[in-house]
């Protein structure tokens, strides 16, 4: 039996006022994305803003549904409004932000495993990396420059 190691690279800052300028800029397109979010039920809200390689951003927040399954998260919201709106021009950043109208959320909640994929299927389209920052309400940042960083063992077309 062999073993392998799988390590994660990803960048802390401490708060959003230490992020480069670009970084800080598209996470409050974020945080401006959450009054999109429809959170009746569980009262966490996603917002999400995707920025195109020729500077489009597209925003997106989480549409819940009395029948969670047909619930809609912020991060494929955000990319199938880029890929309606930009249908040529490459997602490669995206920044996620999350607000709980009972608690402050102080640390980055990562995207689903779903979204995970879907991120995966964008970059694996474009042949881009798209750059994640997230961060909860406060509290730091973290990014990385891949969402392969995140889902090490992804799934794609070359499966198939």
């Amino acid at each position: 039996m062999g073993k392998k190691k799988i390590t994660l690279e990803l960048e802390e800052y401490p708060d959003s006022s230490q992020l480069p300028d670009a970084d800080r800029r598209l996470l409050t397109e974020a945080r401006a994305a959450l009054d999109l979010a429809y959170a009746p039920y569980s009262g966490f809200r996603v917002g999400v803003a995707a920025l195109t390689a020729s500077g489009a951003v597209v925003r997106g927040g989480n549409l819940e549904n009395a029948a969670y399954p047909m619930c809609l998260c912020g991060e494929r919201s955000a990319l199938a409004a880029a890929a309606s709106q930009y249908p040529e021009d490459p997602v490669v950043a995206m920044a996620i932000t999350v607000k709980h109208r009972a608690k402050t959320i102080a640390e980055p909640a990562g995207p689903c495993g779903a979204c995970r994929q879907v991120i995966s299927e964008t970059e694996d389209r474009f042949k881009q990396p798209i750059r994640i920052i997230l961060q909860g309400e406060t509290g730091p940042v973290v990014c990385v420059n891949t969402v392969k960083d995140l889902l090490p063992l992804y799934f794609t077309g070359a499966f198939l």
